[in-house]
């Protein structure tokens, strides 16, 4: 696995390296399993290249997040196919997670997460995911593709019960009938903002470890708006971060991902705001740790610090 040319943020190649890092970002630049708007593909180059006019200090957490290392490696490399990314993008995970490095995936379309889900399950059978998106991604096939990314929460439930789905605001009539069927938590956009939905316990009740997977189209269009299936009415930036801040407070998140941002050249603030997005998500990781006692805030690399390695097989 070799480092990109480019790294995430950019902030020197000793805060990259992924030798030293704690971290690392997987660009993913797929789009075959859309269904309206393309451009996803484009997404990650997009966001790496935003991300080189972030501030690494974070003015919520108090530090650079960056200290830990952040390593940008190269995208899989066969994304030829839906099955051939998904395995590919298994194997690039699973490599990251057997040097104990945490994984950041940057789609993409969302059927990018089925690979990462299926490497982390290989290590941790039980295994929770938490979804930020507009829409339930809950149906068995899409336009006659199980592996669209309008699926990708129906392939995940396949293999476990624990999901929490947050900020729905889209969905069918077959996959409100699977969520009253399953009796599978979903809080949907008014009922967050209305609080009809106790988010805090069904966070308390889902099981760790947790992987984090965000659509960018949860977010209102005021913060992001170049996504492939749009829909009015997301979370502002400041309550996308109360959220994110309190999944990391609560669970044990093992990794994450932030996709479908859709490329569109003249909106820079959009990729901005996913670079932006991603890195305070790497600090609310960090800074969960440091609250509990299980890290201090680094001031240079020096390897995993989340996770040990895996033994080699």
């Amino acid at each position: 696995m070799t480092p990109r040319t480019q790294p995430f943020l950019d902030p020197g190649p000793e805060y990259t390296d992924l030798e030293t890092a704690a971290a690392a970002v997987v660009p993913v630049p797929y789009d075959k399993g859309v269904s309206w708007g393309r451009g996803a593909a484009l997404g990650p180059k997009a966001v790496i290249e935003a991300s080189a006019e972030v501030e690494i200090y974070d003015e919520m957490l108090g530090f650079e997040t960056c200290r830990m290392g952040i390593a940008t490696v190269a995208p899989p490399p066969d994304l030829s196919s839906p099955v051939a990314m998904i395995s590919s993008v298994r194997n690039a995970v699973r490599s990251l997670l057997d040097r104990g490095v945490f994984p950041a995936v940057l789609g993409g379309d969302h059927s990018v997460s089925v690979g990462v889900f299926r490497a982390l399950l290989e290590i941790h059978p039980r295994l929770s995911v938490i979804q930020i998106d507009a829409h339930a991604d809950l149906r068995e096939t899409y336009q006659g593709d199980p592996l669209s990314h309008a699926c990708v929460m129906a392939r995940i439930r396949e293999s476990t019960p624990h999901t929490l789905q947050i900020g729905i605001r889209s969905l069918c009539a077959e996959e409100a009938e699977r969520i009253q069927r399953e009796k599978a938590p979903v809080c949907t956009m008014e009922a967050y903002l209305s609080g009809a939905f106790d988010l805090a316990g069904a966070l308390r009740r889902l099981p760790d470890p947790v992987y984090l997977t965000l659509d960018v189209d949860a977010l209102d269009w005021s913060v992001i708006r170049s996504t492939g299936t749009p829909e009015p009415g997301g979370f502002s930036w400041y309550e996308t971060l109360g959220l994110l801040h309190m999944i990391f407070r609560e669970r044990d998140v093992i990794a994450f991902d932030v996709m479908e941002l859709s490329q569109d050249p003249p909106d820079r603030p959009s990729a901005f705001a996913a670079a932006r997005l991603l890195y305070k998500m790497f600090g609310f990781k960090l800074a969960s740790h440091v609250a509990r006692g299980e890290a201090v805030r680094p001031r240079k690399p020096a390897g995993p610090l989340f996770h040990p390695p895996r033994p080699s097989a």
